[in-house]
């Protein structure tokens, strides 16, 4: 395997741009060409040293190919990259950590079954005399998580963590590298706003250290916030850089889309018809006494999208698995068109009506070694079925239908899951639910990680939905979403519902009032995101 070029600082003299401060990195018009896509197209793009760097794009826009170009996980199809003002060459991740360039994937890069100081240090453990150091990775492992603000222990397996925690494992890996450029993709996704706080203070330790961001993200404010520079990238191209203090959201749309953000949230006005879903005391115990769910009860009518907002660790995703039948030993009644459901498991909620697009989608709603159309139909296979064999023109029929109705954009529904965009993949496990003919569609947390175009057509999709009669239930960590999107808004907290308003009615001081209930919390707090 080729070596990366050798950078010897002493003998360079750092790029700069005008005012704007030493450009530490650099790529020259790179492209990248994929069979069938061109993802790259003569990209130059500049990474200030001590800063944040913003690259910002809809999902297929071509940051994560141009990221892992930088991590040394794809290699350009032409172009050059320049480190210090010397070109180099990356053949593989090994070659980019060599050189201190660290990456925090989107998608998250754990091992389940071990540990989370087996984690942080895969492939980057401290040996001494050929052993590993189990008690030095310990002790920095503890460092960093202390750091990170967490009780996390760093003998626990990685899998029985919540997707937050996960996340914030897989920034303690990154940061325990010596790096000089660290990418951050979607950092922040599964996070909640104590944690983003967090990690925006360590990001300026890092600033303060010389460290250069690069930093993704589809949460647009955040970017303000946090960010020196912004890149633009739309179908491969970059389209726009400018300073970060000198731009807007506004800007950051019109770049990104090329429409008014007036138009990304396309609720539409309709009547809601008889009660479809009646949930009556819906309780789930807890570990050691007391309940997750206590004693939830509300109903749902078809036609309707039934918001839920509430604090990390309100429940509301635990009440999506209950009405999915993935927690078994949930207890109280629900009735679905006025018929008692009395099975609890998944396969008969399906059956029922009931489908859950999880949060999660890499772990719960894909799976990843198999196709678009094999993930597609994975929920309704039966219906496919001949005699013995599965019959494989009803099956592309389905999945080419589900393609043209979500607007999936796929060039074969043949091809690896994972060479789509995260908001693509998202339709992918909404058109998985859709195939098994539900009744009522539960959405948790269904435009995390995606960009604002793609946002904007899971919201044209849960209006039409809607208006073809399904009950949509659907949870959020965005109040602009559930104020944009919700016909009625429950609000949680500490496994029980605290408030309850129509979309006329809600506000959000009531909102954030109805969600402390119980934390304690003044409304000149900040929570989930809100300031």
């Amino acid at each position: 395997m080729a070596e990366p070029t050798p950078v010897h600082d002493s003998k360079v003299n750092p790029t700069t741009d005008d005012d704007l401060g030493e450009i530490i990195l650099t790529t020259e018009s790179i492209t990248k060409i994929f069979p069938g896509t061109v993802a790259l197209d003569e990209v130059s793009f500049k990474v200030h040293k001590g800063k944040v760097n913003v690259l910002i794009g809809e999902n297929g826009a071509g940051k994560s190919t141009l990221m892992k170009i930088l991590a040394g996980v794809e290699q350009p199809s032409k172009g050059k990259i320049l480190l210090d003002g010397n070109e180099i060459h990356l053949h593989s991740p090994l070659d980019a950590t060599r050189l201190g360039i660290g990456i925090i994937y989107q998608e998250l890069n754990l091992c389940g079954n071990l540990s989370v100081r087996d984690n942080i240090f895969l492939a980057q453990e401290v040996v001494q005399n050929g052993l590993i150091e189990q008690k030095v990775e310990k002790r920095r492992a503890e460092e960093l998580i202390k750091r990170l603000e967490q009780d996390i222990s760093s003998t626990a397996l990685v899998g029985d963590l919540r997707i937050g925690q996960q996340q914030i494992v897989e920034i303690a890996k990154a940061l325990v590298q010596d790096v000089r450029i660290l990418i951050m993709d979607e950092p922040t996704s599964a996070l909640s706003a104590a944690e983003v706080e967090v990690l925006f203070r360590v990001i300026r330790e890092l600033k303060a250290q010389g460290v250069a961001i690069i930093y993704i993200s589809h949460k647009l404010e955040e970017l303000l916030q946090i960010g020196d520079y912004i890149t633009v990238l739309r179908d491969g191209r970059k389209v726009a850089e400018e300073e970060a203090s000198k731009v807007d959201v506004y800007w950051l749309i019109m770049n990104m889309v090329g429409r008014n953000p007036g138009a990304l949230f396309p609720r539409e006005e309709r009547e809601s018809g008889q009660v479809l879903l009646k949930v009556e005391d819906l309780t789930l115990p807890r570990a050691g006494g007391g309940y997750i769910l206590d004693h939830i009860s509300f109903e749902l009518r078809e036609g309707e999208i039934l918001g839920f907002y509430g604090l990390m660790g309100a429940g509301r995703s635990d009440l999506l698995d209950c009405l999915a039948g993935a927690r078994p030993q949930a207890a109280g009644k629900i009735w679905l068109n006025q018929e008692l459901i009395t099975t609890n498991t998944v396969t008969d909620r399906i059956k029922a009506g009931f489908v859950l697009v999880p949060e999660d989608r890499q772990r719960y709603g894909l799976v990843q070694t198999l196709s678009v159309m094999d993930n597609m139909l994975l929920a309704s296979l039966k219906k496919y079925l001949g005699k013995i064999f599965l019959v494989h023109k009803k099956e592309k029929k389905a999945a080419d239908e589900q393609v043209k109705s979500l607007s999936i954009r796929v060039a074969n529904i043949n091809q690896p899951i994972t060479s789509l965009s995260g908001g693509n993949q998202q339709k992918v496990v909404v058109a998985k639910g859709l195939l098994t003919n539900p009744k009522v569609l539960l959405l948790d947390e269904p435009t995390r990680g995606i960009d604002v175009g793609a946002k904007t057509e899971i919201f044209e999709l849960m209006n039409r939905l809607a208006s073809q009669k399904y009950g949509v239930i659907f949870v959020s960590s965005e109040l602009k979403e559930i104020f944009a999107m919700s016909d009625r808004i429950l609000v949680m907290s500490k496994g029980a519902v605290t408030g309850e308003f129509t979309h006329s009615e809600a506000t959000e001081e009531k909102l954030v009032e109805a969600s402390a209930v119980g934390h304690g919390i003044s409304n000149g707090g900040k929570h989930n995101g809100i300031k």
